[in-house]
């Protein structure tokens, strides 16, 4: 059942595209003297909690970021951990998502993972195509400096097939050309644990974006802290260097 307030705030005061650093959950489960992996489970468990809170509240797109390309170079106990926990996300989370009428997508090198787990990556995206509420982006092998090369790349490709012309290129173009173009831009990235920085996230897409951030560690991070980040964006003014 929901205990969390939510205000009746017009949609378009409401960021459009809402990206979250999940921050902490090693840290979390040290500080409680257990294993770095707990953590992680429980950050699976508040990641389902708050995608379908912020469904309720109409965000259009919500990007995490679950597993980056740094990440592989982690203890390897943990990394397979990461594995195993993403594909056990994605088993459970099918279901919710179609009762929620969530669309779900993945961007990154997802060739990185197992067979297996690229197999449930694309059902869950195929069985959700249809789905009209928000879009869950889970951002995993993800790193957005390697994202802008890719789209240049593709670019460049066009650019020596005579599809494209040096001219046509713009900041629009970048942005159609990166994993999933019909996120756009990002307005709003919240990060949890206190960190303050992007770690190569969405990189391209955080040109404007607005910024979050709480000493509150991922595993503890609750609906009512993301509906006062909510709350912290309608009463900003977004210049845009205006």
């Amino acid at each position: 059942m929901n205990t969390t307030p939510e205000p009746h705030h017009d949609r378009e005061t409401l960021p459009r595209h809402l990206g979250i650093i999940m921050d902490g959950n090693g840290r979390w489960a040290q500080q409680r003297g257990m294993e770095r992996i707990e953590g992680h489970a429980r950050g699976m468990e508040v990641a389902r909690t708050i995608v379908t809170y912020l469904a309720r509240r109409h965000i259009p797109y919500v990007t995490l970021y679950a597993f980056s390309t740094e990440n592989w170079n982690r203890d390897a106990a943990e990394v397979a951990f990461l594995n195993l926990a993403l594909k056990s996300y994605l088993e459970e989370e099918i279901p919710i998502m179609m009762e929620n009428n969530i669309r779900f997508r993945a961007i990154g090198t997802i060739d990185r993972f197992s067979s297996e787990l690229v197999r449930l990556i694309r059902e869950a995206e195929e069985r959700s195509a249809s789905n009209t509420g928000t879009t869950l982006v889970l951002a995993i092998s993800y790193g957005g400096q390697q994202e802008v090369v890719d789209s240049v790349r593709n670019i460049g490709n066009k650019l020596l097939q005579g599809h494209m012309k040096l001219e046509d290129i713009s900041i629009q173009t970048l942005l159609e050309h990166c994993y999933f173009p019909e996120l756009g831009e990002c307005d709003y990235i919240v990060r949890t644990s206190g960190e303050m920085r992007l770690s190569n996230f969405l990189t391209f897409q955080s040109a404007y974006s607005e910024l979050y951030f709480t000493p509150t560690l991922w595993p503890d991070f609750t609906e009512t802290e993301m509906a006062a980040a909510l709350e912290d964006f309608t009463r900003r003014t977004r210049r845009f260097g205006k």
